[in-house]
């Protein structure tokens, strides 16, 4: 039964489906949950929300102007983080980098922004950085 669902094609390990189909939801309910395989979701791809927008509401996010801001996506409330990705919280004054695990969804009462979505120099200006150098970021 579980060779007919891949249909042929090759199998990552972390996607094949180890139990019987009978109880592989109960078993593994959230299978491949934060496993950054396959397509990029949606939520991930694209956000309309920036810190921009952020700003806007009132919220303090730094001395960066408005354009720069537009340039800082900001995940939407319940969007999955990519494990092993880097995001900072722009609503911790402290904005330190952190790296995500497979398992962090970004809570409505937090702005996470995605490091590979900010262009470096924006983002060293957010975190604090002086050296605005990509090799050393």
């Amino acid at each position: 039964m579980n060779e007919d669902r891949n249909e042929g094609r090759a199998v990552q390990p972390q996607a094949e489906q180890k139990h019987p189909d009978k109880w592989q939801r109960d078993l593994n309910p959230h299978h491949l949950a934060g496993q950054n395989i396959g397509r990029v979701s949606d939520a991930a791809e694209s956000t309309n929300r920036t810190a921009f927008n952020l700003r806007k509401r009132g919220m303090d996010v730094g001395a960066l102007d408005d354009e720069d801001l537009k340039q800082v996506p900001v995940l939407e409330a319940g969007a999955r983080l990519q494990q092993g990705a880097t995001y900072v919280d722009l609503t911790d004054p402290v904005r330190a980098e952190f790296t995500a695990t497979g398992d962090l969804i970004a809570p409505p009462n937090r702005a996470y922004a995605p490091k590979d979505k900010v262009p470096y120099q924006i983002w060293n200006r957010l975190t604090g950085k002086t050296d605005e150098n990509p090799e050393r970021g």
